[in-house]
């Protein structure tokens, strides 16, 4: 039997090529052949799956954190001189301690360091994977950090975090890296809400990081500001465009202010790492992550796993830490199967320090059945 590995993340527990090498272990041990094809989907991952792929390699840089504290991070180089920038690498939720978390006080703007550090670099292109932000900054913070200016009804320097987006009056490009204009940027997203609104940054994913109620109004007053401001200066208006949500609105900031394309993350990385061809003569494909639910559907990487497979008429299988969706809507999915790797009944904690040992066993069975059915 021949057998595609292609997981997303664990989060909190494995990286995607960690979590491929635990299904290929049990996928082996019932006598199968096993192609390891690491995916993820613009969040957590995506550095390392697209590094991984096409044998680029990690550039260490200097950035900053969501609070502008100094750190060291990297970016990745591939080949043919695209840089991949995960901003969860400076800019991510992990960063932060719990008492920390407030998406008025963090900024993107690390991930403009790294952006930078990128272009120094050298890079012919650039793509940004923007999952697991800590931030509400509308990608001001990255812009900033770029050469822009954000600046208040005074002509005053606003530092470009989520809480000042409201005072924002105007956004001076003209001192932008001119780099930008002849590297491209794409961004990797892996959710498809909109700048703002009912569905967009601020309602949606502010509370996860930190604001309450009071909060969430204000960033999302905030995003609006700064999509009506940008329109006044002639840039696109992004508060209902899709994927323009994507790490609190950074996909659509960048997309207003330097250009960038904004594209489903789970495609890229599917053909980066050559999904397609793996799954050509395969048997059964195995993904996974750390739980199926309602996000999984809305472009999450096992939700492209799924579809790679039902194109290719190859069975896939989800093994996920935890199973919130019923066997009728993960069917609809284009999964055959879909099972957890471990008892629900187990602390959390404990789950967490066993998922390789349980994904490889999970794997093993799941092969084995297959095999003699």
């Amino acid at each position: 039997m021949k057998v595609v590995a292609a997981p997303a993340p664990f989060k909190g527990a494995l990286g995607p090529a960690a979590a491929a090498a635990a299904m290929a272990a049990g996928a082996r041990a019932a006598g199968a052949d096993v192609r390891e094809v690491p995916m993820a989907d613009g969040g957590e991952g995506t550095l390392d799956a697209l590094v991984t792929a096409p044998a680029g390699r990690m550039v260490r840089a200097a950035a900053r954190d969501p609070l502008g504290r100094p750190l060291q991070a990297a970016y990745g180089l591939l080949p043919d001189g695209t840089a991949v920038v995960e901003l969860a690498t400076a800019s991510g939720f992990e960063r932060l301690s719990d008492a920390e978390r407030d998406p008025e006080a963090t900024s993107t703007a690390g991930t403009g360091d790294l952006i930078r550090a990128a272009l120094d670099g050298g890079c012919r292109r650039i793509v940004l994977g923007v999952g697991g932000s800590a931030t509400t900054d509308g990608g001001l913070g990255i812009v900033v950090a770029l050469g822009a200016r954000a600046l208040d009804a005074a002509g005053e320097e606003l530092p470009g975090t989520g809480g000042t987006l409201a005072a924002v009056r105007r956004v001076d490009l003209s001192g932008l890296d001119p780099r930008l204009g002849t590297v491209p940027v794409e961004v990797a997203c892996d959710v498809a809400n909109p700048f703002a609104g009912p569905d967009g940054a601020a309602r949606v994913f502010a509370p996860q990081k930190g604001a309450d109620a009071q909060a969430v109004e204000r960033l999302d007053s905030g995003l609006m500001n700064l999509a009506a401001v940008l329109v006044h200066q002639g840039c696109p208006d992004i508060v209902r465009m899709p994927r323009a949500g994507a790490a609190g609105g950074a996909a659509g900031g960048l997309a207003a202010m330097i250009g960038a394309r904004l594209v489903d993350g789970g495609a890229v990385v599917a053909r980066a790492v050559g999904l397609a061809d793996a799954l050509a003569d395969a048997d059964l494909c195995l993904t996974g992550e750390g739980r199926l639910d309602g996000q999984t559907r809305a472009g999450k990487a096992p939700a492209v796993v799924a579809a790679a497979c039902a194109q290719a008429g190859v069975p896939c299988v989800g093994l996920f830490g935890g199973v919130d969706l019923s066997p009728a809507e993960a069917r609809a999915m284009g999964f055959a199967q879909v099972r957890p790797i471990a008892s629900a009944s187990r602390p959390h904690a404990a789950a967490l320090a066993a998922t390789a040992e349980d994904l490889e066993a999970t794997t093993a069975e799941v092969v084995s059945l297959r095999a003699s059915s």
